[in-house]
Order: C-alpha cells, then sequence, then structure tokens
C-alpha cells in the first residue's frame, strides 16, 4: 500500500531509520537573536548550539505553515501525520488546516493527524510504530486505533545540562533556575498526558540525574514487547551511558539511540537527553 509519514523537523531521525521509514519532513524556522534559520538538513546541530550560546535572548520558534504540510500530502496515496504536541506548537493545527485545504481543491483522501502529546524521539517513535504496523498489513482503522491507544501509553521523560534556554522561553523561572544550576540540582523534566512539561523528579549531579532517570522507568513492568528511544544533543557518551544502564536493568526488545534535530536541540540544548518508551 502507497504511504508517507510527514513529520515536524522536531521529530529526531537518524539516516538509518530515515532509510527504512517513506517520510517527509516539513520544517520549523528557528530565530536566534536577529537570525532567521530554516531547520532542515543543512541546519546542523553544532552551529545552533553556537549560536545559541552567543544569543542573550529568548529562542523563538514558528512551526510549519499549512502549506508546507499540503504540498507533502500529495506525495502519496495514504498519509499519516506525525507532530509535536499541540501544548507546546501549532504544528497540530497546521496539520489539519491542510488537510482541509486539499480535501477542498482535491477531494477526499486518507490523511490522518496524530498529535504525539510529546516531542522529539517520541515523535519518531510513534513514526516507526505506524510504519510497523503499516509493514504488517494492517488495515488503516486499525493502524489509527492501535498508534492512538500506542500514544497514551507513551512516556517521555528528559534530562538537561544547561536551563538557560528553559529560562530564557519561560518554562522555568529565573530565580529557580539560577538555584538549581548554583547547587548543581538536575531536573528530571516529562511530558503529563495533555502533553505538556512537568516536573517528574530532582537530583544532584549529571550522573545521579541519569541514574534516576533510568530508575524511574519502573521495574515492575514487562516491557519485552516495547521499543524505547533515546536522543541526545552533542552527548553520546552519556546517551550510551544511559543505553547501558537501561539494558541491564529492563528488557525492552529493541533501543533506539539518535542525535537531536534542530528543533530538538534548540529544547534539550548542548548534553541534554530524552528517552521515550
Amino acid at each position: 500500500m502507497d504511504y508517507k509519514i510527514v513529520v515536524g523537523s522536531s521529530c529526531d531521525f537518524d539516516e538509518t531509520w530515515g532509510s527504512k521509514i517513506p517520510h517527509a519532513t516539513v520544517p520549523f524556522t528557528l530565530t536566534i537573536g536577529e537570525e532567521n534559520l530554516v531547520d532542515d538538513e543543512n541546519l546542523t546541530v553544532g552551529t545552533i548550539i553556537e549560536k545559541m550560546k552567543k544569543s542573550v535572548g529568548a529562542i523563538k520558534t514558528a512551526c510549519p505553515s499549512p502549506n508546507h504540510f499540503f504540498e507533502k500530502y500529495k506525495e502519496a496515496e495514504n498519509i499519516f501525520v506525525v507532530t509535536i504536541s499541540s501544548k507546546l506548537s501549532g504544528t497540530y493545527n497546521s496539520a489539519l488546516t491542510a488537510k482541509d485545504m486539499y480535501k477542498e481543491e482535491f477531494g477526499e483522501k486518507f490523511i490522518h493527524v496524530f498529535d504525539s502529546l510529546s516531542a522529539a524521539i517520541a515523535e519518531t517513535m510513534i513514526a516507526i510504530r505506524i510504519n510497523e504496523l503499516m509493514e504488517a498489513g494492517t488495515p488503516l482503522p486499525d493502524v489509527v486505533n492501535k498508534v492512538e491507544s500506542y500514544i497514551k501509553n507513551l512516556k517521555t521523560m528528559f534530562v538537561l545540562e544547561n536551563l538557560d534556554n528553559l529560562i530564557k522561553n519561560g518554562r522555568m523561572s529565573k530565580l529557580t533556575g539560577m538555584f538549581a544550576q548554583f547547587l548543581h540540582i538536575k531536573p528530571i523534566l516529562g511530558a503529563d498526558e495533555q502533553g505538556e512539561i512537568k516536573l517528574i523528579e530532582k537530583a544532584r549531579g549529571s550522573k545521579n540525574a541519569l541514574k534516576k532517570l533510568v530508575d524511574l522507568i519502573g521495574s515492575e513492568t514487562d516491557f519485552s514487547d516495547r521499543r524505547l528511544g533515546i536522543v541526545h544533543c552533542n552527548a553520546l557518551d552519556k546517551a550510551s551511558y544511559v543505553r547501558e544502564l537501561i539494558l541491564e536493568k529492563y528488557n525492552f526488545k529493541d533501543i533506539v539511540l539518535t542525535e537531536a534535530n534542530g528543533l530538538s536541540a534548540v529544547y534539550m540544548d548542548d548534553g541534554g537527553i530524552v528517552i521515550s518508551y
């Protein structure tokens, strides 16, 4: 069956998964200082980190327009869309608007938009799950139902080395952020059921925070039929360490490890780690 999975550049595909999954990416626009950057394959994480370090103001992001999605909807007979949480961005609404535009111009066809209720590697995990079901010949309505259920059960947590961008973008108060950094306290954050960022736990020091992150996965559940994803921002050694801790403790059927794309790098910043399972 002819299909394509349309994702925003908030979805962290590496070359391996990008080549396995029929997909199309629509870019966000990043504003760092006075400069507007299109978050596509030409923009490197190193460039973003360097520019963020020099910027004193908030980093702004603009979601893809409906027209971006509209053009991608022409590329296959059946279209799935995975967006960053609708609580964090207008991307979900842009994708829905584009669906209406397509219907008005060309008539009905299968286009389903999933709100990931999360971001980054969680979007990647959802795209992998869609592709897995499609390759198995699952009927389209069943794919939708199974993936919606998957999203509801998906958990995302992250540890950031640098809190500057959370502070600059109003996700954390300046006083709280400075206090946490002074005491070497690392917050372990996650996405709640509505797709908003929440504080899960705190730890002192990076290594303790990563161990706590792994502990929070929990040991009560059998993970043998589940996949876990790890994305890092310029921190492969740290991500590999987390991967080894997880392998020692849990029985996930597979662990996907990848590097952050542009938008994820903005929020994760240098040294950030996100897991989703």
